[in-house]
């Protein structure tokens, strides 16, 4: 699997948690949420378009960041 990883604009637990459910929803992903830092790195087989589009459905901004090297 590719890592990925994405900014996302989250302030607090509840925007991680939100992030947390919709990826679930989403399966066949690892993922590590960085909240001080507000990334989400996601190691799986979706494409980014995918991801991102989930990520979106938080409400909150997300962008891709890149490719991360494992």
């Amino acid at each position: 699997f590719q890592k990925h990883e994405f900014f996302v604009d989250m302030t607090c637990e509840g925007c991680s948690n939100a992030v947390t459910r919709v990826l679930q929803k989403l399966g066949g992903v690892n993922f590590d949420i960085d909240l001080p830092n507000k990334k989400v790195c996601i190691d799986s087989e979706h494409t980014v378009d995918t991801l991102l589009e989930t990520l979106k459905k938080t409400g909150k901004n997300a962008s891709y960041l890149g490719e991360k090297s494992a």
